[in-house]
């Protein structure tokens, strides 16, 4: 249940044990984590989820109405509570089944949710070893809440936080060479098919996303043609290959790296595209087809160009926290976690099933360094 900002307001010297900065999934896992261990200790963790949405969500909130999720709802639960299963799409659900879910688990677990808050900034206080927030009303993506009216620009303070940002408000597109003269979007932006009705559509990116989208505009008999450009020959999984599946291989992953053995990596023989239902129909009735990739945007002459070439993590409001040497970014002071971010972060962390394990890690992690 979201709270008004004026309740953590009260008291101008509250310090929060957590704050957690993000509400989708892996912000909502940890703090079901946070919120379990408060009912078996004597000393709940005082502590508070910041959301820049109006509403609950995440990033599910944004997703094009004909994408689903890669497994059934049956094996697609947060800690606690199973989603409700879904009859349409074989199964998989759609978009607003998940938003409905993450609405009901806040709910069902009353976690101190806030918003909408954008965090600008967080910086931390060495004097006090104190994390300082700073924010402002929230991202303003949808209409104002009736709570909206109560907030306003504020710092927090918090012995610990965990950035749970996500990557959807973070999109990535390559540099190329060259001029499109039509209009660009990207996985982020991307309506479904009917804006694109009688235009013709480039679509770039040979994952899951790119697949999903070509594959949507493709079976939108409305759209006049649909040209999908890959770097390399899609790697189609096995047709009976699912969510299901790509998740016990990330936890026997996990299960290895923390018995301290080496990580087996990713199992590269399975391919990219989880066959759903629809990809399945436009790859096995031709209107699926790969095209190799273009070298410059002038070469490009299509009415739209969407770009699925993937997202970074929207790290902006802790970058003077981290350290950005290697492979992955890690914190530089101890109280800071991060959670949800991909495989860097944990093996299958930035999926609905896949980040209970490392919530519940950091969760735990977050208790022992506010009682110690």
């Amino acid at each position: 249940m979201a709270r008004p900002e004026s309740d953590l307001n009260r008291d101008p010297n509250r310090i929060l044990d957590c704050a957690i900065v993000g509400g989708g999934q892996s912000a909502l896992a940890t703090a079901f984590y946070l919120r379990r261990e408060g009912r078996r200790s004597r000393k709940a963790p005082d502590f508070a989820v910041f959301d820049d949405q109006p509403e609950p969500g995440g990033a599910w909130r944004h997703m094009w109405p004909s994408m689903t999720l890669f497994s059934a709802a049956n094996f697609s639960n947060l800690p606690g509570m199973p989603m409700p299963s879904y009859e349409g799409s074989k199964g998989y659900p759609p978009p607003g089944h998940v938003v409905d879910y993450l609405r009901e688990y806040e709910r069902r677990y009353d976690l101190p949710v806030i918003r909408p808050v954008h965090i600008d900034r967080v910086e931390y206080d060495e004097p006090t070893g104190l994390f300082h927030l700073h924010a402002r009303p929230g991202s303003g993506a949808a209409r104002p809440t009736s709570s909206s009216h109560t907030l306003r620009s504020h710092t927090w303070r918090a012995r610990t936080v965990v950035a749970a940002t996500g990557t959807w408000s973070a999109p990535f597109v390559p540099y190329y060479p060259g001029k499109f003269a039509g209009q660009q979007w990207h996985t982020a932006t991307y309506p479904g098919p009917e804006p694109f009705a009688g235009s013709s559509v480039a679509v770039v990116g040979a994952a899951n996303s790119g697949a999903q989208i070509a594959a949507d505009l493709a079976d939108g008999a409305d759209v006049a043609d649909v040209t999908w450009f890959v770097r390399h020959p899609p790697r189609w999984m096995p047709d009976d290959v699912d969510g299901a599946e790509l998740f016990r291989r990330n936890r026997e992953r996990y299960l290895a790296i923390s018995a301290g053995k080496e990580d087996p990596g990713a199992d590269s023989s399975l391919g990219d595209i989880v066959m759903l239902p629809a990809v399945r129909r436009a790859r096995d009735s031709g209107h699926l087809r790969p095209t190799p990739m273009f070298s410059s945007l002038d070469e490009v002459t299509t009415d739209h160009l969407i770009w699925c070439t993937g997202f970074r993590p929207a790290l902006g409001p802790f970058r003077g926290l981290l350290s950005f040497r290697g492979d992955a970014p890690s914190p530089q002071h101890p109280g800071l976690f991060l959670v949800g971010y991909g495989d860097w972060v944990g093996p299958g962390s930035a999926t609905i099933t896949g980040v209970g394990v490392h919530a519940k890690r950091v969760a735990a992690e977050v208790v022992a360094a506010t009682r110690g």
